[in-house]
């Protein structure tokens, strides 16, 4: 195959493909079908002259006929549906409407919309997509995984069991959508080739009453599994992974609170693995942190930090940026761990909770109780957030906590007395479960709080007049960059320090740092270029920590990167017996 990719959308004489298939069964083929994008050679070469309309398309035109039938949609679910059924048939068609509006589109291909279609997924069933390994068949696991794989130089695999989808809770079977939409998510913003990942749902039950009653549920109607026999499933399929896709990105999505960083911890020195849900929303948060810090000229380890909620997300910001301050500003773990304030549905984490409410990954952020002896409690003895507030006088504020309004004006207000610019980031989603709205945040602290959402919000009015961009803390910002970094150096294992360093160089992009007033994260919009971006920096590192597995320099990454890139276009076909399939 000739190659020659130099703009982000060469023409397609620049690519030629040496392909198997012809006729009805190249025109069902999502990876190789063109539809009315043909050419009159190649249609009479792979026998598709009376097989489609006379009139050739391009792209464009072809983008403009499905962009109109989609707007004919009315609601996101149906259009959610409509951009399903064009990926089914058409891959460079689907990528490329989305790359042309990008903004719009990503919300129904992704989160929220994406939530509505997983949980309604046994009804709106209509082909199957990925790889579904389910427990009662777990004998046959390695055999059903090669079938899938077996001559593929897989790069990417997305797997989910399903137990906390997008704030939605347990799914079943339909967390294929998640693993899907996440994998759809690194093609579109980081050019991994659609053909070279792949989705897997590990179906262990449902716990979910809905699902296990409605008698059109397509998933093993059991009650989930859990204990030893879980692990051993989980285990087996990690271990085929490392067998016969051993320089794969293996990314864990939506694993439950007591599952997901356990199989980080367990797998991350064996493989390359990655949870986005722990690892992303961390590296995003901490280069929103990081921007906001290069506005005020200060350093992590200056911060006092309380997270407003404990679960993964909370946890994963935690760590995240905790190992960033060992790391870039040479402080000591222990020292790093007591910047942190955790607080959750129990209150501040500390001591005197005990082991029933303090799970063991957070141990380490256990404040002592002789600390808070002189501070007030509630009736069953647990210090509220507006407590630790006073008694820490944060620098930082975070919230994952999905508790609409828990950052009340008490207590903004209240954090603005111990500090001149508070950073403030409400990251819960969706957005009425925001714990603040940064538009109040901005008022109550006369325009000097540094902001960042999970979700998209209209710009704030300053004091000025002028605008205040609402940066959004989103994860697509960043993870399909991590990911595609160690794909591209093949690096044995996903570091902190090539975490780190994407965060960095996504921070160092902050429109806040030629403009303080400007969000604190690139726009959506440049989402491709700043992941390219992260990607490039993610492998530099694993060069300099001496774990990629790739033949070539450091001083290639860029050029490597750049040329390794799937890009939406068609290319010439040439009819090949021994070609592509």
């Amino acid at each position: 195959m000739q190659r020659v990719v130099k703009a982000m959308f060469p023409i397609s004489s620049e690519l030629i493909f040496k392909v198997a298939l012809r006729g009805e069964t190249l025109l069902t083929s999502p990876r190789w079908n063109k539809g009315t994008a043909f050419t009159k050679k190649e249609r009479n070469d792979f026998g598709l002259t009376s097989r489609l309309p006379s009139r050739v398309n391009t792209i464009e035109e072809q983008c403009e006929r499905a962009y109109d039938q989609l707007r004919s949609r009315e609601s996101p679910i149906q259009k959610n549906s409509f951009l399903q059924s064009l990926k089914e048939q058409n891959w460079v068609l689907y990528y490329s409407l989305l790359s042309r509006h990008l903004k719009e589109l990503t919300p129904i291909i992704y989160t929220p919309t994406e939530a509505e279609a997983i949980a309604n997924y046994s009804h709106l069933f209509r082909r199957s997509e990925g790889l579904f390994l389910t427990f009662p068949d777990q004998d046959s696991m390695e055999k059903d995984f090669l079938e899938q794989t077996r001559g593929k130089d897989i790069e990417l695999i997305v797997c989910t069991d399903a137990e906390a989808i997008l704030g939605i809770g347990d799914q079943g079977v339909g967390g294929i959508g998640i693993s899907s939409a996440k994998s759809a998510i690194y093609t579109l913003l980081a050019g991994i080739n659609p053909a070279k990942a792949l989705s897997v749902t590990l179906d262990v039950g449902t716990d979910n009453e809905a699902l296990l009653n409605d008698h059109l549920y397509v998933g093993w109607p059991s009650r989930r599994i859990r204990g030893v026999e879980y692990d051993k499933f989980i285990d087996k399929f990690v271990q085929l992974i490392r067998k016969h896709q051993p320089h794969c990105l293996l990314h864990f999505e939506d694993f439950g609170v007591t599952n997901a960083q356990r199989f980080l911890d367990l797998y991350r020195n064996e493989h390359s693995v990655f949870n986005d849900d722990i690892q992303g929303t961390g590296a995003v948060t901490l280069a929103a942190l990081m921007a906001a810090i290069g506005v005020t000229k200060s350093k992590l380890a200056d911060q006092r930090y309380v997270i407003f909620g404990a679960g993964s997300a909370g946890l994963g910001i935690a760590t995240q940026v905790r190992d960033a301050i060992i790391l870039t500003d040479g402080v000591s773990r222990e020292e790093a761990n007591k910047k942190f304030y955790l607080v959750d549905r129990f209150g501040l984490i500390k001591q005197s909770l005990g082991p029933n409410k303090i799970r063991p990954a957070l141990q380490e952020f256990v404040r002592p109780d002789e600390e808070w002896s002189d501070v007030p409690t509630n009736n069953t003895g647990e210090v509220e957030l507006l407590e630790v507030v006073r008694k820490v006088r944060p620098t930082v504020l975070i919230g994952c906590s999905t508790k609409g309004g828990a950052f009340t004006e008490r207590v903004v207000r209240t954090m603005k007395e111990g500090c001149e610019r508070p950073i403030i980031f409400p990251l819960s989603n969706p957005s009425h479960l925001v714990e603040v709205d940064p538009k109040d945040a901005n008022d109550w602290t006369e325009g000097m709080a540094l902001l960042a959402t999970g979700s998209p919000f209209p710009p704030a009015k300053m004091p000025n007049g002028k605008d205040y961009v609402i940066a959004e803390c989103n994860n697509a910002l960043i993870y399909p960059g991590l990911g595609f970094g160690s794909m591209l150096s093949q690096s044995r294992r996903m570091t902190d320090g090539m975490i780190i360093a994407g965060a960095q160089r996504l921070a160092a992009l902050s429109p806040a740092l030629k403009d303080p007033d400007s969000g604190l994260l690139p726009d959506f919009e440049d989402a491709p270029a700043a992941n390219l971006e992260v990607a490039i920096a993610v492998a530099q590192q694993a060069f300099d920590e001496g774990i990629q597995g790739v033949s070539w320099t450091k001083e290639e990454v860029r050029a490597k990167a750049e040329d390794k890139q799937w890009k939406p276009v068609y290319g010439t076909y040439e009819y090949d017996e021994q070609g592509a399939k």
